[in-house]
């Protein structure tokens, strides 16, 4: 079964880890790391002969157009991140559909299509803030990849959908792909096990991530999603001042990235978001 594999591209100081300590108008103070870390990635996708789902950071393609250009070029599939990498539940409706409109405008005359598909920074749409999921449909998403259904203290929807499935907004039809979970038992309480990358990938043995999928593959026929950022597989990268737990999830094992990301790419199948969605949603609501 084809897992649909998916690359945020954002730099190492853009992260709402670090959003008390790297102001937005001090981006441009940084050094960009993305660009080499990119080409990084679509060396070793060229290696494994895998196409994926690039959510760009419009902040980032504005600055680096040649590596959206590059990135579709080599076959893989471009969808939105946001501008500028707020958390949807605070800035509001009004500043959401601003930021959305200027990076899919950004992204669409870039790479020379449509942009369908949208991740939000930090998977922040949440149960505070599902009224994103209208304003996606009235400017041309067809798809969304921001759920996560898992508690956490700035994302998630406990109880939330854990496979691809259609929500009917106000504004129409949108597909939601989840990002991945797997249910498990300790003791007497049941939860699920977030196995989507990430952190999750740098935190757990590589084992359990490709076991998880596996499972889900083999038992309950779905697919799951893959994740990671190109400031994930950069061990060299700028040490930022920050808070503990900041540090602990921003650097925890940079250097077996890599080395994880090889290992199950290697023994899983995957391709782009939308390739996956066609082979379980279509014909149903697909503009792409």
């Amino acid at each position: 079964m084809i897992n649909a594999l998916t690359i945020d591209v954002e730099d190492y100081f853009q992260v709402n880890a670090f959003v008390r300590h790297v102001r937005r108008e001090e981006w441009d103070r940084y050094p960009l790391r993305v660009e080499d870390n990119t080409h990084r990635i679509l060396e070793m996708l060229d290696e494994f002969s895998i196409k994926a789902t690039f959510f760009f950071l419009g902040w980032i393609a504005q600055r680096l157009p040649s590596l959206v250009k590059e990135v579709h070029a080599r076959g893989h599939e471009i969808a939105c991140h946001g501008y500028s990498h707020e958390l949807i539940y605070s800035i509001g409706p009004q500043a959401f559909r601003e930021d959305l409109r200027r990076s899919k405008q950004l992204l669409e005359d870039q790479c020379g299509e449509g942009v369908n598909g949208y991740r939000a920074p930090s998977y922040s749409i949440t149960g505070k803030s599902l009224w994103a999921l209208d304003i996606l449909v009235e400017e041309g998403f067809s798809y969304d990849s921001s759920i996560f259904p898992v508690l956490h203290d700035t994302y998630g929807i406990p109880g939330a959908e854990r496979f691809p499935h259609v929500i009917q907004t106000g504004a129409g039809p949108l597909v939601e792909f989840p990002l991945t979970t797997l249910p498990i038992r300790l003791g007497w309480k049941k939860m699920r096990l977030p196995i989507a990358g990430g952190g999750y990938l740098r935190l757990f043995p590589i084992s359990v991530i490709q076991r998880g999928i596996a499972a889900i593959n083999q038992r309950e026929l779905q697919p799951a999603v893959l994740y990671f950022h190109p400031w994930e597989i950069d061990p060299g990268q700028p040490r930022i001042k920050s808070g503990i737990k900041s540090r602990f999830r921003h650097y925890l094992n940079l250097k077996k990235t890599e080395g994880k990301l090889r290992h199950i790419l290697s023994e899983l199948q995957f391709g782009t978001m939308s390739s996956v969605l066609d082979v379980h949603l279509s014909p149903y609501n697909r503009t792409s």
